[in-house]
């Protein structure tokens, strides 16, 4: 009998690791669309990744705060 595990290459990754090809079973990309991979949930690649990231460098998702009196006073 030949052992299941063995034989499955995505089972040849460190411990933890999925393989690069393999896609997440649920979700989308939250900057495509597309379905989610493992290696870069939960985007679907590098590309949408960086463009994530850049947003967030660049301010994209700031929290908007309301002034209040004690911001005034300063």
């Amino acid at each position: 009998m030949t052992d299941p595990i063995k034989e499955n290459p995505a089972n040849d990754n460190a411990p933890g690791e999925a393989a690069p090809e393999q896609v997440a079973t649920t979700g989308k990309c939250p900057q495509c669309s597309r379905p989610r991979t493992l290696e870069y949930r939960p985007f679907c690649s590098k590309r949408c990744a960086d463009i994530d990231l850049a947003r967030w460098l660049g301010g994209a998702y700031a929290i908007p705060v309301a002034p209040t009196d004690a911001d005034d006073e300063e």
